[in-house]
């Protein structure tokens, strides 16, 4: 077994305190560690799990390569001309990482937040132990790990099982999976709440290489492409300036699932991918909800709320009540007053990071 992470850019809904240059995976939000070393430690160097760093590589695009080397220096880092969303990623990833076809490939987001690491550990071994290597049926499944659904979100994938089908598969809940749909309008997404079974995507997958492969041979033209040119740097570069970004989704999973090729397990480890400040809100401990107010768009502050900007490119809070209508993007924090203590240790973990980087 053999772990792939995928570090790449975006956090757009964490500004300002997640930067192009500096996207969330690489900030250390949730305590002293970056969401990438965290995501490398819970899976490294634990006795239940025999995987070594020497197992791990990194996918990040060239922006962003020192910062995975200083993080993680122990790891492997393939480096991706630049970042054509996940698809392309694990497309490389399964040409340029030697390993056998029939060993299985762990993929896993660099900037999520799981709160029981053991649990974690064990549902991500019975899947790539038992799961991947054939379940219901289907030799060498695709298998993506479900996290149960507490809302409407419009923010997630939805993974939809066959819910008559499913069975105890080495200590996981699984489910041959029907359909797997991505990000739905809202009017879809509160029907999907009440589908049996229904799960959001967590964007964690395990699969056999060969499995993968053959997948993305059948339903995308990535393999071919990225084998023709991975041995020329200008080659890949070239061909990756052609590709259109994709997510694996999308362009695998969505057709692997109608055609009976995909497998559910259900996770409950305390997942959440701190994909908003109202979620990395609700992991620090502070109450209220946050977005981002965009530069040159006026919005007011009041007097229980926090605003988060960048003076001089430095982390700065505020307290409400204030006007907000900023040259760059800012964060109201609503009802969150109660939590500057906590709000203002999270900025200032950020800018000594930001110090040293």
């Amino acid at each position: 077994m053999y772990a792939v992470v995928l570090a790449g850019g975006g956090g757009t809904r964490l500004w300002p305190l997640s930067r192009p240059e500096a996207p969330k995976p690489f900030l250390p939000l949730l305590g002293e560690r970056s969401l990438l070393q965290s995501t490398v430690d819970r899976i490294v160097g634990h006795p239940e799990f025999d995987l070594g760093s020497a197992d791990v590589t990194v996918v990040t695009d060239r922006r962003y390569a020192r910062l995975v080397h200083e993080q993680l220096p122990t790891c492997h880092v393939l480096i991706e001309p630049l970042g054509r969303n996940t698809a392309a990623a694990i497309a490389l990833a399964t040409a340029a990482i030697e390993r056998p076809e029939d060993e299985v490939m762990l993929v896993l987001p660099a900037d999520h937040s799981i709160r029981d690491g053991a649990a974690y550990r064990g549902v991500l071994g019975s899947a790539a132990a038992d799961i991947a290597s054939g379940a219901f049926g289907i030799e060498a499944p695709l298998v993506t790990l479900g996290v149960q659904v507490s809302r409407p979100a419009t923010e997630y994938g939805y993974l939809l099982p066959s819910h008559e089908q499913g069975a105890d598969v080495a200590g996981l809940r699984a489910f041959p999976l029907r359909a797997f749909e991505e990000k739905p309008v809202a009017e879809r997404a509160a029907r999907l709440v009440h589908e049996p079974g229904v799960a959001w995507n967590a964007g964690i997958f395990a699969w056999r290489r060969g499995s993968i492969r053959a997948a993305l041979q059948r339903y995308t033209g990535l393999m071919t492409l990225i084998e023709t040119v991975r041995a020329s740097e200008v080659g890949l570069a070239a061909a990756y300036d052609q590709l259109r970004p994709v997510s694996i989704d999308h362009a695998v999973m969505e057709q692997a699932a109608h055609d009976g090729r995909v497998v559910m397990a259900a996770m409950d480890v305390g997942w959440d991918d701190l994909g908003s400040w109202t979620a990395l809100l609700g992991a620090i401990g502070v109450p209220g909800t946050g977005r981002v107010v965009p530069a040159g768009e006026a919005a007011e502050a009041a007097r229980g709320d926090l605003v988060v900007e960048r003076v001089d490119g430095r982390l700065v809070l505020h307290d409400g009540p204030r006007a907000i209508l900023g040259t760059s993007p800012n964060a109201l924090l609503a009802d969150a007053r109660s939590g500057r203590s906590v709000v203002e240790a999270l900025l200032e973990r950020v800018r000594r990071w930001e110090d040293r980087a």
